[in-house]
């Protein structure tokens, strides 16, 4: 893991008071010396970037940082990916001895980044552009602002979203209880869906087309997103605020902005270079396909697989595709796993960890069609049926992996399950039929089952589709407990973290709790103590 020791060293010198948004704006023209004020203006630089900016941190494109912002918590939780490095010895994240250096970046590049280039863009228009209505870009900003807030709600738990603006005199920042920041966050996607459908500027059309780097420049597709991502937050707090689930989602369901319910409309940031998990994975050999993931596929025979991963090369599993199983003992060095199967991403429409044209999924049709079949088991108005949702969603990811002719064949297979998991290098690690840690769900829809079965099949093909976004898959595996996924074999929580239950959430790491967040208030709002073992707000089930 490249440079991670340097970066926990100068961590704390970063800034004085990390959420004090102290940029003005001759820190802005500072950026662009060499260009004359009427070029900017007319090229509308100063509000292009950070917008640029914004899309391309949701999952930093510095392959260290995302590494520490993502890689090694929610993608390793989620059960899609694993690793073979011993970090610190052994004892890390992945063996829940939390690395407090390493989890600073959660907030650090998610939250903290996001409103200093919202405040970056409002300076600037202020400023040159007074009177010009800018309201779709401050909408799709909007809509960023929310996306990397809830990656760090679901993180940590409270978050600083409604008073990051207004801090007390002390300095410190009061935060919001998760209930309200989720209450916030959908208030926040339903005001920019609005505004997003209403008549845009000369001006605010200039920055959008020049600025996105989702939808070059389409409004429309940025109202579906927010509705989306609006109807993947109402199915967040189903357990947790049941009404609130119903009337959120059949709003989403049922509102004139549509959804991204096909594959034409997926919410990808293309990086415009290399994905940060090409060096993590090609270059530095830190990360590896998780072993539940492998488990399901190799059992479903899912033609996906080729697409998702690379076969091992170790000679105990020439061939094969073969995970890391999450909290093993690793043996000392990479060397024991480090040839068993690599991570891929070669959809349809390229390979997501490209080195030259990387891309970020946001979100994809397949996700809403789940989410939809989700929905019409709970009986939300609008949903339509569940078992076509189901089929739906299995026929997106498909195509969005290039494996549209394999579909019919895949969903008729009412008998395929979880296949074992066979560790060559240590039995101990091997979980064998029969066991609790492998699921029994089958693939075709079965509309005779219980809710709960048919729960767990939506949700099992759900996580299998959205790959590879391990924040959203985490998220999910811990609000329903599907899919069912391997415990860890190494526990170095000192009893913070039950090995059973698993993981819940990372705890607020100490350079946030001395000097910037209002701690003892976010402890409040937890509930119990801050260990990876509180269980979320939205975590009820």
């Amino acid at each position: 893991m490249k440079n991670i020791i340097k970066i926990i060293l100068i961590g704390g010198s970063v800034a004085a008071s990390v959420l004090s948004c102290t940029s003005n704006f001759d820190d802005i023209n500072s950026q662009y010396s060499g260009l004359g004020s009427e070029q900017l203006n007319a090229d509308f630089v100063q509000l292009v970037n950070p917008l640029k900016q914004m899309q391309r941190n949701l999952a930093h494109p510095t392959d260290w940082v995302y590494q520490l912002q993502t890689n090694l918590n929610a993608d390793m939780y989620s059960g899609l990916f694993s690793t073979a490095t011993p970090y610190n010895g052994g004892k890390n994240n992945t063996t829940y001895f939390m690395m407090d250096g390493w989890n600073e970046r959660i907030m650090m590049t998610q939250l903290e980044d996001v409103f200093q280039q919202i405040k970056n863009f409002t300076t600037v228009t202020e400023k040159n552009y007074p009177g010009i209505d800018f309201s779709h870009s401050l909408a799709v900003l909007q809509i960023l602002r929310v996306i990397a807030s809830q990656k760090v709600s679901d993180a940590h738990g409270p978050i600083i979203y409604s008073k990051y603006l207004t801090p007390n005199a002390n300095g410190i920042t009061d935060v919001d209880s998760q209930q309200d920041a989720y209450n916030y966050f959908i208030t926040d996607l339903t005001a920019a869906i609005s505004a997003l459908q209403k008549n845009m500027s000369v001006e605010d059309q200039s920055v959008l087309k020049k600025g996105d780097l989702v939808f070059a420049g389409n409004a429309a597709n940025w109202a579906r997103l927010a509705n989306s991502l609006k109807l993947r937050l109402a199915m967040r707090i189903s357990y947790a605020d049941p009404a609130k689930s119903k009337q959120y989602a059949e709003e989403a369901l049922n509102s004139p902005a549509g959804l991204i319910d096909t594959n034409t409309t997926n919410a990808l940031v293309s990086y415009g270079g290399a994905s940060p998990l090409y060096n993590i994975i090609y270059s530095w050999g830190d990360c590896k396909i998780g072993a539940p993931l492998m488990a399901y596929m190799n059992g479903f025979n899912d033609p996906r697989i080729s697409s998702y991963a690379k076969p091992a090369v170790d000679p105990t599993v020439n061939g094969k595709y073969i995970g890391v199983r999450l909290g093993a003992d690793l043996g000392g060095s990479k060397d024991r796993y480090g040839n068993f199967s690599q991570p891929a991403a070669i959809s349809a429409t390229g390979d997501y960890f490209s080195n030259s044209n990387g891309k970020n999924k946001i979100i994809t049709a397949s996700e809403i069609w789940f989410l939809k079949a989700e929905a019409a088991i709970r009986g939300y108005a609008g949903a339509g049926d569940a078992g076509t949702n189901y089929n739906k969603g299995i026929e997106m990811s498909f195509a969005e992996w290039g494996k549209s002719t394999e579909y019919a064949t895949y969903v008729a297979d009412a008998t395929s399950t979880e296949a074992p998991y066979i560790d060559p290098k240590n039995s101990s690690n091997s979980i064998l039929s029969g066991s609790p840690m492998l699921s029994t769900i089958t693939i075709k829809w079965n509309e005779t089952d219980s809710f709960e079965r048919k729960l767990e099949r939506i949700m099992t093909q759900k996580w299998i589709a959205i790959y590879p976004d391990g924040s959203e898959a985490w998220a999910e595996q811990r609000r329903t407990h599907y899919p069912i996924i391997f415990k860890n074999v190494l526990n170095d929580s000192q009893g913070a973290i039950n090995t059973d239950v698993m993981i819940r959430r990372i705890p607020i790491p100490i350079k946030y709790r001395n000097n910037t967040l209002n701690y003892s208030q976010a402890v409040q709002y937890l509930g119990g103590p801050d260990t990876g073992g509180t269980k979320l707000w939205w975590d009820k089930k």
